[in-house]
């Protein structure tokens, strides 16, 4: 009987697999607004019914989707991050910035899938959270880190920001300076505008160069939060922040 159940749950686990690649060569062809479980059933030779014990909606095959993409960004920036030596917080920064740039040029169709323009009436679920989590808390990881350590280059704050900073703090991180957490959450959705600007064409003759514009970018993030180089500039050719 164990085996036989472990047979089932290979080949469901293969047909998921299946159904998951169908729909991300409809991604890349059609877009996620054109997903359509029919069309992903028909592809892989399977009655729509057959699918539905899989997938009971496209929204369903969407979530699950969004969150193999946010845990593909996720491994790869993780993987990136352990390279580098604890110590150095600011070149950690910008060893998950440069992964997360390189995962979206390797994925681009995943990437505009969760960092792209909404799909139309689908709603993500909580279930999406912890994937969607995990390239932001390494970076506050990194900077509570750095704060605990050495210490963060601390900034001031508007007196008419300041209660949304103290609400983003106890919300993100309560260890950290309000400043710090407010100027964390400015780097991050730079971070994406960033990819998203080369991904999306917005740099076309513009930044021609793009891999050190983008590690000097980086860089300036680092130093916006707070974090200082540890050697005489950043490792790769990058400039020092504040230089």
């Amino acid at each position: 009987m164990s085996t036989a159940r472990g047979a089932r749950a290979r080949a469901r686990t293969e047909v998921t697999v299946a159904i998951k690649d169908e729909a991300r060569r409809q991604l890349a062809a059609e877009g996620a607004a054109r997903l359509s479980l029919r069309a992903v059933a028909r592809e892989l030779g399977m009655v729509s019914s057959a699918l539905y014990r899989y997938f009971p909606s496209r929204d369903d095959l969407l979530t699950a989707l969004i969150i193999d993409a946010y845990d593909s960004l996720g491994e790869t920036a993780e993987a990136a991050h352990a390279k580098v030596s604890d110590a150095d917080h600011a070149q950690r920064w910008v060893a998950v910035c440069e992964a997360v740039r390189g995962w979206a040029l390797a994925h681009p169709h995943e990437y505009a899938l969760i960092y792209g323009s909404p799909v139309p009436g689908y709603i993500a679920p909580d279930a999406t959270v912890p994937a969607a989590s995990r390239v932001g808390l390494l970076f506050i990881g990194i900077v509570r880190d750095a704060h605990q350590g050495p210490g963060v280059v601390g900034s001031r704050l508007p007196a008419e920001l300041e209660p949304e900073a103290r609400r983003m703090a106890a919300d993100l991180a309560p260890d950290l300076p309000p400043a710090t957490v407010v100027a964390l959450v400015a780097a991050w959705a730079k971070l994406f505008g960033l990819v998203g600007f080369e991904l999306f064409g917005q740099f076309h003759r513009v930044v021609e160069d793009r891999e050190p514009f983008f590690r000097h970018a980086a860089a300036q993030l680092a130093h916006d939060v707070g974090l200082v180089f540890t050697g005489p500039t950043p490792p790769r050719g990058g400039s020092k922040p504040g230089s």
